[in-house]
């Protein structure tokens, strides 16, 4: 989804001004997926979590839910999407940037195809390193740098995408309770939509 930085917000906070959701309103099924497996609860923080689904359907599983994201008008539909499904989420407008990672904060951070420059990225995923608690959890589902030639969704340029040693490495003292490397099939919204080749990390910080 690509929305960290200052530079992308008005692409981002322009493509939100409508009326429908475009990743539609449904959560991850990724995120249902495993969400369902590893049972936490406490306090969960989705980054770059655009019109809010997936904070949303953290919050009707019981979880205290902050969505950040850099587009002002995705946070506003978060709350619009909170209050039709009888939730709350907290919202934060943040740029990943100028994040400030409180360790040992979250029992829960879920990063939903968030897209950065690799730079941003390496910090992104040190900063989330710091901020789950011990015993807690990071899980994501990004789009790979194999992703490109498939065209049905994500950013348009390889900066943008990631590596699976970018996950492995900075992770590698975790419990690994899944990665996954491949192609698996997503209809989401208007913008993702068909094949796509993916990254997928469910961690545990020890």
């Amino acid at each position: 989804m690509g929305r960290g930085s200052g530079n992308r917000m008005n692409q981002w906070d322009t493509r939100f001004r409508t009326e429908n959701y475009v990743y539609g309103k449904e959560p991850n099924v990724f995120l249902t997926e495993f969400q369902k497996k590893i049972k936490v609860s406490g306090d969960a923080l989705a980054i770059a979590e655009g019109e809010g689904r997936n904070a949303v359907y953290l919050a009707e599983q019981g979880m205290n839910v902050t969505a950040w994201d850099y587009a002002e008008s995705g946070l506003v539909k978060t709350k619009q999407l909170a209050d039709e499904r009888g939730v709350v989420v907290s919202t934060e407008l943040i740029d990943l940037n100028e994040a400030n990672w409180d360790n040992a904060k979250w029992d829960e951070i879920v990063c939903i195809f968030g897209h950065f420059p690799a730079e941003l990225r390496q910090k992104t995923l040190r900063g989330v390193k710091e901020a789950v608690k011990p015993g807690g959890y990071f899980l994501t589902e990004v789009y790979s740098h194999n992703q490109l030639p498939y065209g049905s969704g994500g950013p348009q340029n390889l900066d943008f995408l990631y590596k699976p040693e970018e996950i492995l490495e900075t992770f590698a003292d975790w419990r690994m309770v899944h990665f996954f490397l491949g192609e698996v099939v997503r209809h989401e919204g208007e913008l993702h939509h068909g094949l796509s080749h993916v990254i997928q990390f469910v961690g545990q910080k020890p």
